[in-house]
Parts: C-alpha cells; sequence; structure tokens
C-alpha cells in the first residue's frame, strides 16, 4: 500500500514539477536565443509559446522524462536502503543523472538536439529541473511517511 499511497503521488507530483521546469527552461532558452538575434518578443508572445511548448512536449519529452525519473528513483530507493543518511541528496542526484542521461543519450543515438533548449546553459538548466524533482520527491515521500507512522493504523 505504501505505492499508492506514498510514493505513486510523490513521483506524480515530482515529475508535474520537473517536467514543467524543464518545458519553462526550454521555452526561455529558445525565446532567449530568438532575443540575441533581433527579435522582439513581447510579454503575451513568451507566455503563449510557453504554454504552446508545455502542452507539445507533453507526450513525447513528458513521457521521457517521466520513465528516466522513474528508472532512477527506483534505483536510488534500493540505494538508499543502504545509505539512509543521504537520501535527499541521492534523489538529487538521481534527477540530475537522468537528465544527463537522456539528453546525451538522444543527442549520441539520434545526432540531434531533441529539445532546442538544452544546448549551451540550457543544458544546465534542463539538469537542474531534474535537480529539482529528486528533491521535491525526497520531501515528499519523507513527509507522507512520517505522517503514515503518525497516524493510528486501523485494527483489523
Amino acid at each position: 500500500m505504501s505505492f499508492l499511497t506514498r510514493i505513486l503521488p510523490s513521483f506524480l507530483v515530482s515529475w508535474l514539477l520537473t517536467f514543467t521546469l524543464a518545458s519553462l527552461f526550454h521555452s526561455q532558452y529558445v525565446v532567449n536565443q530568438l532575443v540575441n538575434v533581433g527579435v522582439v518578443v513581447g510579454f503575451s508572445d513568451r507566455a503563449s509559446l510557453t504554454l504552446d511548448d508545455w502542452l507539445g512536449l507533453l507526450p513525447t519529452y513528458g513521457a521521457i522524462i517521466a520513465v528516466a525519473l522513474a528508472i532512477a528513483f527506483f534505483v536510488t530507493v534500493k540505494l538508499n536502503k543502504k545509505v539512509q543518511k543521504y537520501s535527499t541528496q541521492l534523489f538529487i542526484i538521481a534527477g540530475i543523472v537522468a537528465f544527463t542521461v537522456v539528453l546525451i543519450a538522444i543527442e549520441s543515438i539520434m545526432n540531434i538536439h531533441i529539445i532546442a533548449g538544452a544546448r549551451g546553459w540550457g543544458f544546465y538548466a534542463q539538469l537542474l529541473a531534474g535537480a529539482v524533482g529528486g528533491f521535491v520527491f525526497a520531501m515528499l515521500t519523507k513527509a507522507l511517511k512520517t505522517k503514515a507512522i503518525k497516524e493510528p493504523q486501523p485494527s483489523t
């Protein structure tokens, strides 16, 4: 039951935040590149592009991020049983590693940047999204675990 009450909700919130940040960073990187070449981009255009990117990237990049984080967090949960003292740091590293592997693997295999916003400093912004996702997952699972311990269990 721990999976349905603690891990799955924590994962879904973490994934949604991670994907949203990754999409936002991607969009703003692309807009910044346009501004650098002299294109004037107003706030409403930025907001519209950001929303369009979020919706457009959700089925592909969102799914890739979900799979990468699921694998990274699964491995980290197993590792965390041996090294509980550094739980939060391990999940942050797991998020960074998940994005690093995905971005480098896709570029190596397909010889393209699947996410235009993952070039230059945009690559590090994507890693930051992964780090935030790992941090949020660690905090949520700890909070829900603590809550479950404090609540009395129904007798059967």
